[in-house]
């Protein structure tokens, strides 16, 4: 491999001579071999990097332009228009494993615009610290790029994936509307529900979290940029934290603002816990209509059997012909991964020290992996499962009239203590209800019939 030497404050580092990297990002990339490979800083954050990065040098521009001329700008911008695309994503090695405030990670991003802005110009023009970190620390750089990553992973992914299996359950609601079934409740079997009634269940719970998720939403719209090292906007010039705001808000057609307290927004990650507190409720809904789904789907023969989903792989290296609930299990596991992550977020945000968290990368790798797993498993759950659920009518039909909680409707006739003595009966000696009541002399066989009727009581 060829190598061209980089410096830094701390002397000369040698760097592979086609990464557009320098010496910070290189002395990282030695001294944090942890998850190599594997755990490195999630590209949304890189993306982030470009729309801020862009926005500072527009924002200095306008204020400075003494310092970022034209030239400057036209270099950097197309720099970052190429980050902001993914083109230079294998420019970015390093890990989340590194400093709690994702300095070398804000480096990388300026060295990597620097030099690609040099390469552009053709020229030794911008230096990294002084052009593509004009006005800014990375103590708001990355809470700031924090803001803006989640943003994008909530309203561009996770929200419109929710949004997709919410009409799938709309249309399900309709093309069941008339079929009654045996509600449960503890797992036993309750009253009768329409199996459209229980659909809405699964609708509604999304919606709600989409709704929470909305709300969540609005305090990360609040960026730190302009608090630069400690909150104070030391060497930003006046102005900048609105205006640099005011263009992020143009590059992704958000609406950010700066921050109103910057001290605050460097050391608190308080938005990021509640908004993580939102999508971990739609993680426990996913997990309970994932498992709903599955328990009716369950048999084919020795289960509930009540509705038929997609057959999509076999199910076993023994059992030939079995099929399994892949999708549902997929749902569930992606739920458990994202209730931790819920821990390990909320753990970072207790780590702010007094002017800055220093837990930085592990708070957002965990947060936007929640909202990446979540909306892909959403919608895989929607394409693969749920548009192709069908009712067992036939089953649902024995399940209903089999189900002894049909005696609640004989409460008003007969009261609950003989009512429950007539499923009791009925469930020792595997009789029906209407043999077991007409037996104990609670009702005729015409009295019976008159009032009884599953159908209705849904």
């Amino acid at each position: 491999m060829e190598y061209r030497i980089e410096h830094d404050s701390m002397g000369e580092m040698k760097v592979p001579a086609d990464r557009l990297w320098a010496a910070q990002t290189q002395r990282s990339h030695e001294n944090f071999e942890i998850g190599v490979g594997v755990e490195t800083m999630p590209r949304e954050i890189i993306h982030a990097f470009g729309v801020l990065k862009q926005a500072a040098a527009i924002a200095n521009n306008g204020l400075k332009p003494e310092k970022m001329t034209d030239e400057k700008l036209g270099a950097i911008k197309q720099a970052c228009d190429e980050v902001m695309a993914g083109v230079l994503n294998d420019h970015f090695p390093l890990v989340v494993w590194q400093t709690g405030s994702g300095t070398q990670s804000n480096m990388n991003a300026n060295e990597v615009i620097a030099n690609r802005g040099n390469q552009i110009l053709g020229k030794k023009v911008l230096h990294p610290n002084d052009d593509v970190n004009m006005s800014q620390s990375s103590n708001d750089t990355f809470p700031t790029a924090m803001h803006i990553a989640a943003v994008l992973a909530l309203e561009d992914k996770l929200i419109p994936a929710a949004e997709e299996l919410i009409a799938t359950f709309k249309r399900l609601e309709a093309e069941n509307e008339g079929i009654v079934k045996s509600g449960r409740t503890h797992l036993q079997d309750a009253t009768p529900i329409k199996f459209s009634q229980e659909i809405s269940g699964w609708r509604s719970s999304l919606e709600k979290d989409v709704e929470l998720i909305r709300r969540s939403i609005e305090p990360l719209y609040e960026l730190a940029l302009g608090g630069t090292a400690v909150g104070t906007g030391l060497n930003a010039p006046k102005g900048f934290d609105t205006g640099v705001a005011a263009e992020v808000a143009k590059i992704t057609g958000k609406p950010f603002v700066t921050a109103a307290n910057k001290f605050h927004s460097l050391t608190s990650k308080d938005e990021l816990v509640f908004a993580h507190g939102a999508i971990k409720a739609m993680a426990c809904d996913m997990m309970k209509i994932a498992n709903d789904i599955r328990w009716l789907a369950s048999g084919p023969r020795d289960g509930l059997g009540e509705i038929f989903i997609p057959e999509n792989e076999p199910g076993s290296s023994i059992m030939p012909g079995k099929v399994n609930p892949t999708q549902c299990e997929a749902v569930t596991m992606v739920a458990v991964q994202v209730m931790g992550n819920d821990v390990a977020v909320g753990m970072a945000a207790s780590q702010g020290n007094f002017e800055l968290n220093v837990f930085m990368p592990v708070c957002v790798y965990n947060f936007l992996q929640s909202a990446r797993l979540l909306a892909e498993a959403i919608v895989s759950f929607n394409k693969n499962c749920a548009v192709g659920i069908k009712a067992n009518r036939e089953k649902m039909h024995h399940n209903l009239h089999n189900s002894l909680m049909l005696v609640t409707a004989l409460n008003p006739y007969i009261g609950y203590e003989n009512a429950a003595k007539t499923a009791k009966k009925a469930f020792k000696d595997n009789i029906s209800l209407k043999e077991a009541c007409v037996e104990l002399g609670f009702l005729t066989a015409e009295k019976f019939d008159e009032v009884f009727h599953p159908e209705e009581m849904a």
